[in-house]
């Protein structure tokens, strides 16, 4: 499986984003383009611990037992739910997300996760390779959404 933490699958993932245009519209799902850009970076924030996000009573109970969807081969299933927080609904910049979201990528890339694993808000405790999958995988079903 792919992580985002080998070169070649970020390179993959970082030359679909600039395949990426503003006005396309998703295939299934809310967000426009920006606010999945958005989504995206703020689902590696909380990966790196930049942002915190509360576990849910319901991760708390059944998270550790999914935890196996997030980092296998299958892919991730058309609009399964978010955590609350990293639902963007706001106007964002689309140029100004994608950057943003693309050095995130190359960040991670080059300097892995620094703090060691720190809880997913819903599946808890991951390792790094287990972030690095899930990252790719979660990073892959929404640019397919926006048919990159």
């Amino acid at each position: 499986m792919k992580t985002i933490f080998d070169l070649s699958a970020a390179k993959e993932i970082l030359g679909r984003i600039d395949q990426l245009k503003q006005d396309v519209q998703p295939g299934w799902g809310r967000m426009n383009a920006a606010q999945m850009l958005a989504h995206c970076s703020s689902f590696q924030d909380i990966a790196t611990g930049k942002t915190h996000s509360s576990r849910s009573l319901l991760g708390i109970l059944v998270g550790k037992f999914a935890k196996p969807i997030f980092y296998n081969d299958k892919p991730l299933p058309r609009n399964m739910s978010t955590i609350p927080s990293m639902m963007i609904m706001d106007t964002r910049e689309f140029e100004v997300e994608k950057e943003k979201l693309k050095q995130n990528i190359l960040t991670l890339q080059r300097e892995g996760l620094k703090n060691g694993a720190v809880p997913h808000p819903f599946f808890g405790r991951l390792t790094s390779e287990e972030w690095g999958k899930g990252i790719y995988k979660h990073l892959d079903h929404h640019l397919k959404q926006f048919g990159v």
